[in-house]
């Protein structure tokens, strides 16, 4: 009877195990690994229904920009109630949508777009990390959303709130928190004591912030933390912030949104007035020198990418991303020649946008209208396998209703957002 009761454990461990093992969280900007590329497997390769697509929950909460981060069985997620000027951090139950907690703050806004915050919490554990759009940095206890520490980057730092205000999400590394604060004395980039708040390190000056998170990056065998800002791609060593290299790039209107994409030593950069650049770093990790970038310094008259909100993808050999007037662009990643443009995503004015998200062999891109689209990209063409609407679009952007949040794919779902509700839509292939 012991012997059979032992197998029974064992067996049901096995199972649990391998269920855990597919199951994937989203804990941060971009999901575990900060690219933007969702893992799972088990996830459907087409939708039932081409109108609304069914709903496990859906929870009220108000108007904001960020996405949601899910771990652990919760999600969390940003917003602001205008009326009474409160910014809230929400935690709920990934099941259900109850909410467990919210951790409410008064700030006055004073940047352009002012719905919400932008910057979608970072799961570290038993801590959730938040950025406010005004600054306001908070380490929270993932149990009741108690504050365990907390910055105001405009009285610390001395930080000239950018026209859009603060979107990097921060960037948890071995016992650091990386944060884009763009204070005085050089401190555009910021390293605090995960547990404490105490400050590390600071590195960078620009007297712009811009908008780019942080990511943690290898070249040349070399962890780097690689930053986007208006002057420049730049890089710096983890441990100590010091400079490692940096290549100028002036963004105008400081418009550094899209993430840097890597592969191998090279890396990709697209905004939307000055275009496209791909950068290679040295095999020693500690130089880089530009290898192409657009001709055309003006999104009137791209010549490549000219993304605004949405990350391209960058494959090894070509790169796929929404241009300026809501065009989904191939170009060589080798030369930078345009493939193919396509309008079949998106949209067909200025700032029209979609994510991309790459899936195995094809890609989930929700764009601003609350489409979700599984499509193929090939240097070839676009190819659309299926369309359902996910959520409704609540803000109105020049004459059209848009979502700019990004949503969370994690444990088989997508969790998505509006000034509304956030919702959870079941994907999985069973």
């Amino acid at each position: 009877m012991k012997l059979v009761n032992s197998r029974l454990i064992v067996c049901v461990l096995t199972v649990l195990t391998s269920s855990f093992a597919v199951a994937d969280d989203w804990p941060q900007w971009g999901g575990p690994q900060r690219d933007l590329v969702w893992r799972e497997e088990g996830i459907v390769k087409q939708f039932s229904t081409d109108g609304m697509l069914p709903r496990m929950w859906s929870t009220p909460i108000a108007a904001g920009y960020s996405g949601p981060a899910v771990a652990d069985g919760k999600v969390f997620i940003t917003d602001r109630v205008q009326e009474e000027e409160l910014e809230r951090v929400h935690c709920l139950d990934a099941e259900t949508g109850k909410i467990l907690w919210t951790h409410s703050y008064r700030t006055r806004y004073t940047i352009s777009y002012p719905a919400g915050p932008r910057a979608t919490p970072t799961v570290d554990g038993d801590r959730v990390y938040s950025l406010g759009a005004e600054g306001d940095l908070l380490c929270l206890n993932v149990a009741d959303g108690k504050v365990i520490w907390s910055k105001q980057f405009k009285s610390d730092f001395g930080t000239r709130m950018p026209i859009w205000g603060m979107a990097g999400a921060p960037l948890v590394d071995g016992e650091q928190l990386i944060v884009l604060v763009g204070g005085a004395d050089d401190a555009l980039l910021v390293s605090f004591d995960k547990q404490t708040g105490k400050e590390l390190w600071r590195s960078l000056d620009d007297p712009e912030v811009g908008y780019a998170p942080p990511l943690k990056m290898t070249f040349g065998g070399k962890e780097q933390i690689v930053l986007w800002h208006p002057s420049a791609i730049s890089a710096v060593d983890p441990a100590t912030g010091e400079h490692l290299w940096s290549v100028p790039f002036r963004i105008r209107a400081g418009l550094t949104a899209p993430n840097p994409r890597q592969q191998g030593n090279r890396l990709f950069v697209s905004a939307f007035y000055n275009g496209p650049m791909m950068i290679e770093v040295a095999e020693n990790g500690l130089s880089a020198q530009t290898l192409w970038k657009g001709k055309s310094d003006s999104e009137l008259n791209p010549n490549g990418i000219h993304a605004i909100i949405c990350t391209p993808v960058f494959t090894p050999t070509h790169v796929y991303g929404v241009s300026s007037f809501g065009q989904l662009v191939c170009q060589e990643a080798a030369t930078g020649k345009i493939l193919w443009e396509s309008r079949e995503a998106t949209g067909k004015d200025r700032w029209w946008n979609a994510f991309i998200v790459p899936h195995e062999d094809r890609y989930f891109i929700p764009n601003e209208q609350g489409d979700l689209i599984i499509a193929e990209l090939s240097p070839e063409g676009y190819k659309e396998i299926s369309r359902a609407k996910l959520i409704e679009p609540t803000r109105k952007v020049r004459r059209r209703m848009t979502i700019w949040s990004h949503p969370a794919f994690a444990v088989k779902s997508v969790f998505a957002r509006n000034d509304n509700e956030i919702i959870r839509v079941d994907l999985s292939a069973e």
